[in-house]
């Protein structure tokens, strides 16, 4: 069975002026699917054709590059769009919680990211993860991804230049601003963190 491109979870309008429809019709409808018929491209007629979007990842690391950034980035951005909410009220409970403590407050935590996110040279990924039930911040470079690295992710903020340019130019820092300070889904997070286990890729 084909992997999908999963559809935005809210209407392509509800995180303007942060992203707009015009970038989210390019990143999602162009960027994402191509990424998804890449995927699609290199496991038909192999013997990863019918794995889980996991499974393909895991095996093409180190062994098949081009299948493995298109299937990472897949992912990745599967992960990214349900990261991000028309508002946000923030964390509660033991999300909330392991915030405080690993990074004293949601405040320092939201500057530690966008700084993280803004000294990352060049593409990639900045995310908020959990592990062995601490978090921290991570970053992975160009299509690298945490899912198969021992990581559960909570949260991604993508940083390639094709998530922010028509909205922000080159001024990265403002479109982190806008995204993790009005648009992180910490329900989604909260249900990662609740969960254990990394997210998977809808079948």
């Amino acid at each position: 069975m084909a992997f999908e491109l999963l559809p935005l979870p809210y209407d392509s309008e509800a995180l303007a002026p942060a992203i707009s429809a015009e970038t989210l019709g390019y990143h999602h409808g162009k960027h994402h699917k191509a990424y998804i018929d890449k995927t699609n491209a290199a496991v038909t007629g192999t013997d990863l054709a019918g794995k889980s979007l996991e499974e393909v990842i895991a095996a093409a690391r180190g062994t098949n590059q081009g299948l493995f950034n298109n299937a990472a980035q897949s992912w990745n951005h599967g992960f990214y769009w349900h990261s991000l909410a028309p508002s946000t009220s923030g964390p509660s409970g033991d999300l909330a919680d392991k915030i405080d403590e690993a990074f004293g407050s949601l405040d320092d935590f939201a500057t530690k990211l966008k700084d993280r996110g803004a000294g990352h040279f060049a593409s990639g990924w900045v995310w908020l993860a959990e592990k062995d039930g601490k978090l921290s911040i991570e970053e992975t470079h160009d299509g690298d991804t945490l899912v198969d690295q021992g990581f559960n992710p909570l949260l991604t903020v993508d940083v390639w230049e094709h998530a922010y340019y028509l909205d922000h130019q080159n001024a990265r820092p403002n479109y982190l601003a806008a995204v993790i300070d009005g648009h992180l889904n910490w329900d989604f997070a909260a249900d990662n963190l609740a969960r254990g286990t990394a997210w998977t890729y809808p079948a």
